[in-house]
């Protein structure tokens, strides 16, 4: 089978995408996975270049038994149009600037996130960085439930 690549983009790569990222990636370990689908999250902007998740990120996620511990905010670059299969955006406005900033030729690979979502469907992930405590269990609430969505669409495709 073939590598399939799965990048998960925010704003400032420190809130939504990296729990989207562990959640995803312990979904694909705990399947036996990983050998397949590689993940990585990035910002839409440049905020926090290098730095961990947001501290409630890390412990709302670590509560549900997700380590992002190993993560960084980076922000998307030109590369990332071309290596990644799946790019997949938090919210509307991530989507509008991944597609304003994507070659053509690589249009099709940006997808948003809630799409694969069986509960959430069209909806954006709220960012909770200005909120308080229930905003972190919001996004993980949903992102759990798009990340299963989403490896049943990569197994599929996977298996055909």
């Amino acid at each position: 089978m073939e590598m399939i690549t799965v990048l998960f983009v925010c704003t400032g790569n420190i809130c939504r995408s990296p729990t989207a990222e562990g959640v995803f990636r312990t979904l694909v370990k705990a399947q036996g996975l990983s050998p397949y689908i590689a993940t990585d999250s990035a910002g839409t902007e440049n905020y926090h270049i290098g730095e961990a998740p947001d501290t409630r990120t890390i412990t709302a996620a670590k509560d549900r038994g997700y380590s992002l511990d190993d993560l960084r905010a980076r922000q998307v670059t030109a590369a990332d149009y071309s290596k990644f299969d799946l790019i997949l955006a938090m919210d509307h406005t991530h989507y509008r600037n991944l597609t304003r900033l994507c070659p053509q030729n690589f249009r099709h690979k940006i997808h948003m996130f809630m799409d694969f979502s069986a509960a959430f469907p069209k909806q954006d992930v709220p960012d909770p960085y200005y909120g308080g405590e229930s905003g972190f269990q919001t996004v993980l609430d949903m992102t759990e439930d798009a990340a299963a969505g989403l490896l049943a669409h990569i197994r599929s495709a996977l298996l055909h």
